[in-house]
């Protein structure tokens, strides 16, 4: 496939200088180097060409052509969130003297209908967590249930996917609650007591637990128990269990990464990100998210998923790193785990930045892993399936772009989350 390209590149495999007074041509060059597999040189070619070309455009474009080259450097098709691409888009869409308006107008209905709708599941899911009270137990962790239903919705922003963001962002604010538990408040042997609690997975074993893990304990068991009783209209209760195991493997993972903290130990770049690509939580959301997928969610969806296939392996270690890539300074600055940064600069015996771009070429190994791994669609497997795990790995590349945003969310994400959830879009 990757040899279509090679119409653009002159005898000694140059891309021909011509192509740069083509925009739209170097942006689409640009967008299809994204997706490039293991072994096509000729696209890592083609992305450092049209990266190298159009840096230089910008001061020399329109305003409105500037900041679309200018975003999709920072945030390529491959890298972006569904419902941000497409608000960015219809605005540039607008100062297109050949678009539409027939369709224009009828994107913008659909855009501000679908945002009620988002809307609607936010108050919902704000009003079952106000009435949890789980933050006064845990006054310690982080409240971010906005931000938490902003990834669900990365995940899958169709109306038909609702009870899938239902039931994702309720989970995902008890695995924020668990990694700060296990991140800097519990002590080793309350985390153990945790751990097995959740191994057991029983309402008697919140018995041996300290009183503010007790009700946390509780309350996620609840959680689980609503939502097996939700799918029982379907007759899929019994697939809650392979999210089950998933959190345990989850937990485990953090039980992992705060021995070695208590223990005072670096682990190497194989152990950590073995270990991180479960700590991220991607398998366990990937579970998640598909227990409210209707008929996309059958007992081969859910077996693929437990066998950790190439792509979410992938997916999970490119949101761990890039996660430490930002939040390295913070975490050390408060006395955090050794992150990838740490572990890389001890084991190779490089500097900070050295091992920041060395982390970077394991992101990129791991994009064409994943790659390659939704482009061949694995049989018997749902594309949207194979899609939503794909978001999911958008969804870390755009929150992790530049900043810690899940912790310091005041910043450029929160105008981001106002602009997809608030901001109606004007015809």
């Amino acid at each position: 496939m990757a040899d279509a390209f090679r119409k653009f590149t002159d005898d000694q495999g140059n891309f021909n200088e011509a192509l740069v007074s083509d925009l739209q041509g170097m942006l689409s060059l640009y967008e299809a180097a994204q997706f490039r597999v293991h072994g096509e040189q000729i696209l890592d070619d083609a992305l450092s060409f049209t990266t190298t070309q159009l840096k230089p455009l910008l001061p020399k474009l329109s305003n409105s052509l500037a900041k679309q080259v200018s975003s999709a450097l920072k945030f390529s098709i491959r890298d972006g969130i569904v419902r941000v691409g497409t608000q960015k888009y219809i605005s540039f869409y607008k100062n297109d003297e050949s678009r539409n308006e027939v369709l224009l107008n009828f994107a913008i209905l659909d855009y501000n209908i679908l945002q009620r709708l988002h809307k609607k599941e936010l108050c919902d899911i704000t009003r079952w967590w106000k009435e949890l009270e789980i933050v006064k137990v845990v006054p310690y962790a982080r409240d971010r249930l906005v931000e938490l239903y902003f990834w669900s919705l990365a995940v899958n922003f169709e109306p038909q996917y609702s009870v899938s963001r239902e039931i994702l962002t309720k989970v995902l604010c008890f695995c924020s609650i668990m990694d700060d538990t296990f991140d800097t408040y519990g002590t080793l042997e309350e985390l153990t007591l945790l751990m097995e609690g959740i191994e057991r997975w029983n309402i008697d074993a919140s018995e041996q637990l300290p009183p503010y893990m007790k009700i946390t304990y509780r309350a996620l068991l609840d959680l689980y128990n609503e939502i097996e009783k939700e799918l029982a209209n379907e007759n899929k209760s019994f697939l809650v269990n392979y999210s089950i195991n998933e959190v345990i493997k989850v937990v485990k993972a953090y039980f992992q990464e705060a021995k070695w903290y208590h223990g005072k130990k670096v682990p190497t770049m194989e152990q950590y990100v073995k270990n991180g690509a479960r700590s991220s939580t991607y398998n366990l959301l990937a579970t998640t998210f598909c227990l409210g997928m209707g008929e996309v969610a059958t007992k081969d969806a859910f077996d693929w998923i437990a066998t950790e296939p190439t792509i979410l392996v992938a997916s999970g270690i490119i949101a761990r790193l890039l996660n430490d890539i930002v939040s390295h300074e913070v975490e050390q600055e408060r006395g955090d785990a050794a992150s990838a940064i740490e572990c890389y600069m001890n084991e190779y015996g490089v500097t900070k930045e050295e091992a920041r771009v060395g982390i970077r070429k394991i992101i990129e190994n791991c994009w064409k892993d994943l790659n390659q791994d939704y482009l061949k669609h694995t049989v018997g497997i749902p594309r949207i399936l194979l899609m939503s795990v794909f978001n999911l790995t958008r969804a870390a590349e755009f929150v992790y772009k530049d900043e810690v945003a899940y912790s310091f969310s005041k910043y450029n994400l929160k105008d981001v989350i106002s602009m997809v959830l608030i901001d109606r879009i004007i015809a």
